[in-house]
C-alpha cells in the first residue's frame, strides 16, 4: 500500500478520500468535503480494497491496474458514490492529462511502453478487421441500451446542456453536413464515401438531406449488416450502399469523403497510407472531412488497459501528427475546430444509460463486463473533462476554392439543418426515462 499511499498523499489536496485496505487499515486523504469538488456533495469518497494484491496492482500498473481491480471486484466504491465519482474526483485533484499514468515513470519504462503501444498500432488489413470486430461486434442490444436511436458512437454536439443526447447527436450530424459545402442543388449529383461508417447514421442523413449517393465502408460484419437493413427499410439501398471492406480497397472517385471516429483506429504507422489513398479517391474540387478524438497537447501513447480491453490497436492523435502527415500527400488543411468538453457530456449520458440497464447487461454478459464498461466510460469522460482530450474536426482540400472564403456557410447551413428535423423520442421505457430525469 505504501506506493499507492505515497501517490495519493501528494495528489489529493481537495475534498476527502477514504480507503480501507484488505486488512481493515484505513487511509485518509484530503482536508475534507468542500463545495465545488466533484462528489463532495455526497460526502467523502470511500473505497474498499478487498484483495491483498489490489494496492500493489494499482500502483505498479496505474491505469491498467485500477481498471482491472475494479473489474475483478478488488476495488469497491461505497455508495452513495460510484466508480465515475471516484475517477472524476481523483483526476480533478491530480490534474492528470488524457491517458497519462497515475505516477511518474522512469525514462526506460516510458520508452518501453511507447514502443509496445506503437507496435500495437500497426493495423495491417487482417489485424484491423479483428480489432474492429472486437470493438463493434458486441451484442446489438448492448449499443441499443446506451446510445441514441441513430447509434452515433461518437461525440454529440452539446450546444445546450439541457438538450437530450438524441438532440445533441442530430445537431452533430447537422454540423458535419454543413461543413461539407453540399447544397440542395448539387447534392443529388454527388458521390460521398463514408469511411468507418458505423451503424450508417451519417450516410443515411446525408442522403436524406441532400439526395447524394453514399458508400459506407467498415470492418465489423454486424455493423454493415445493420446498415444494410436500415437502408433497405428506408427504401434507399440503391443510393446508400454499405460494404464490408477496408478503406484501402476502395476504388473510384468521390466528391466528398467523411470519416467520423475512424482515425483513432488507423494507427500512426498507417497515416501515410490513409492520406495517400484518400487523396487518390477524392476529386480535384472535392472536400474531405475528418472527426476524431484528439490530444490538445503533443503526441503520446494509448494506455495499456484501453488497448487491451476496449480499442485494440487504437491511438488518439495530436493535431501535429494529422497536419504534418497530410501535408506530405498534397492535402491542404483549410479548417480546424477543436470541440472542447462536448464528449464528456456524451460519455456522462452513456454512463447513466448503462447504469439504468445494469441487470440486462449483466444477463447478456456478466458483472466483470459490466464493470469494465463502466470504467471505460468514466475513464474516457475524465480525459475529456479533466484531461487534455478534445475532438478535432478538420477539412482537407486539394484546391483552396473548394470551400467558401469565410466560415459563414457552415453556420448558416447548420442552423438551417437544425430546423429541419426533430430528434427521435427517447428509446428507453417511460419508467426508465422518468428515473433518469
Amino acid at each position: 500500500m505504501w506506493l499507492l499511499d505515497k501517490f495519493l498523499q501528494k495528489a489529493i489536496k481537495r475534498g476527502k478520500l477514504i480507503i480501507t485496505d484488505h486488512d481493515g487499515k484505513v487511509y485518509e486523504y484530503g482536508p475534507g468535503p468542500e463545495e465545488g469538488v466533484h462528489g463532495m456533495d455526497k460526502g467523502p469518497v470511500k473505497v474498499q480494497l478487498t484483495n491483498k494484491k489490489a494496492a500493489n496492482h494499482i500502483a505498479r500498473y496505474p491505469q491498467c491496474g485500477a481498471g482491472e481491480a475494479f473489474m475483478w471486484g478488488w476495488l469497491v466504491v461505497e455508495e452513495p458514490h460510484d466508480i465515475r465519482d471516484m475517477i472524476l474526483y481523483i483526476t480533478e485533484n491530480a490534474k492528470k492529462l488524457g491517458d497519462a499514468p497515475l505516477k511518474p515513470k522512469g525514462a526506460i519504462r516510458t520508452a518501453i511502453q511507447k514502443s509496445i503501444a506503437k507496435i500495437d498500432s500497426v493495423n495491417l488489413k487482417g489485424k484491423a478487421r479483428k480489432n474492429a470486430e472486437h470493438t463493434y461486434n458486441l451484442t446489438r442490444r448492448l449499443y441499443e441500451l446506451f446510445l441514441d436511436e441513430d447509434r452515433q458512437y461518437t461525440m454529440g454536439y452539446h450546444r445546450d446542456l439541457d438538450n437530450s443526447l438524441e438532440k445533441a447527436q442530430l445537431d452533430k450530424k447537422a454540423h458535419i453536413a454543413a461543413k461539407l459545402n453540399i447544397t440542395k442543388e448539387n447534392g443529388p449529383s454527388m458521390k460521398v464515401l463514408d469511411i468507418g461508417c458505423g451503424w450508417g447514421g451519417l450516410a443515411l442523413y446525408l442522403h436524406r438531406t441532400y439526395g447524394c449517393e453514399v458508400l459506407g465502408v467498415a470492418l465489423a460484419p454486424d455493423q454493415i449488416a445493420f446498415c444494410k437493413e436500415r437502408a433497405k427499410e428506408a427504401g434507399v439501398e440503391d443510393k446508400v450502399k454499405f460494404a464490408l471492406m477496408d478503406y484501402r480497397d476502395v476504388e473510384g472517385k468521390f466528391d466528398r469523403i467523411t470519416s467520423v471516429g475512424l482515425l483513432e483506429h488507423v494507427g500512426t504507422p498507417h497515416y501515410p497510407q490513409f492520406y495517400e489513398h484518400t487523396h487518390r479517391l477524392l476529386k480535384k474540387d472535392g472536400v474531405m472531412f475528418s472527426h476524431c478524438c484528439g490530444r490538445a497537447g503533443r503526441p503520446g501513447f494509448t494506455d495499456a488497459w484501453t488497448r487491451k480491453y476496449i480499442f485494440p490497436g487504437g491511438y488518439i492523435p495530436a493535431l501535429s501528427e494529422l497536419v504534418t502527415q497530410s501535408e506530405q500527400f498534397g492535402w491542404q488543411v483549410m479548417d480546424v475546430e477543436a470541440m472542447r468538453f462536448h464528449y464528456c457530456y456524451t460519455l456522462e449520458e452513456w454512463y447513466n444509460r448503462t447504469v439504468l440497464h445494469k441487470d440486462e447487461i449483466i444477463e447478456m454478459y456478466d458483472e466483470v463486463f459490466y464493470r469494465m464498461w463502466l470504467f471505460y466510460l468514466a475513464g474516457a469522460e475524465q480525459a475529456f473533462r479533466n484531461g487534455n482530450m478534445v475532438n478535432w474536426q478538420i477539412l482537407y482540400v486539394k484546391e483552396r476554392d473548394a470551400i467558401p472564403m469565410t466560415r459563414d456557410y457552415m453556420y448558416e447551413e447548420s442552423e438551417r439543418l437544425r430546423g429541419l428535423e426533430e430528434p427521435p423520442a427517447w428509446h428507453l421505457d417511460p419508467a426508465l426515462k422518468e428515473a433518469a430525469e
